[in-house]
């Protein structure tokens, strides 16, 4: 599957991951050359997108669920994916969406195309995406229910964050960890309480 270049796209918003790792995800900083500490990355993720288009169709205020299964480095691509895309999305607006997050609208996402191997395909979806406080949290009806918050620092008022790397999905990252994360989706059957976590302010575009 090839990138393509005749679209126009942005996105800003939102991201927030919980994955099996036991510690902080490595590949923040490794950029996917270190293995996940579990050996395998099986994740999921939510956007939320305050603000973006794809071509005329209008993105803002719409969310998206992903489960990300991932037999070893990231870097080294065979992803399996499947995506729930918010029911309340146009059909111009749900098919954007499903180019940017499978890497056929290429940009930020291009690579995408490269390190997914198995695309499980995209459903329409209530994906509801909610902030309290410094809690995020993420339900696709039963089929994804997460909540993550920073972890604490020596400062109480300031997150713990990763800055100024070359992670794809945004320089800075807050470091966070899952107080649920079960997922009963594409015949995977998950539960990451008490495991890693980010949160990343994403800026995307193509």
């Amino acid at each position: 599957m090839s990138a393509k270049s005749d679209t126009n796209w942005s996105i800003k918003g939102e991201l927030i991951l919980n994955c099996n790792c036991t510690v902080f995800c490595p590949c923040v900083v490794s950029l996917g050359k270190h293995p996940p500490t579990e050996g395998y990355c099986q994740a999921w993720l939510g956007v939320r997108i305050d603000s973006g288009h794809f071509n005329d169709a209008d993105l803002s205020g719409l969310n998206v669920g992903m489960v990300l299964d991932i037999p070893g480095n990231m870097g080294r691509g065979n992803w399996t994916v499947g995506a729930y895309i918010d029911e309340r999305a146009s059909e111009d607006a749900y098919e954007g969406i499903l180019k940017i997050f499978s890497g056929q609208a290429g940009g930020t996402t291009g690579l995408f195309s490269m390190l997914v191997g198995t695309f499980l395909g995209a459903e329409r979806a209530p994906v509801e995406y909610q902030t309290e406080g410094n809690k995020r949290r993420l339900a696709v009806g039963r089929k994804i229910i997460g909540e993550i918050e920073p972890i604490g620092g020596k400062d109480e008022e300031q997150e713990v964050k990763v800055t100024n790397t070359e992670y794809w999905m945004g320089a800075d990252v807050t470091i966070a960890k899952a107080n649920r994360g079960r997922v009963r989706a594409f015949g995977r059957v998950w539960d990451f309480e008490g495991r890693s976590a980010e949160i990343c302010q994403i800026d995307w575009s193509g």
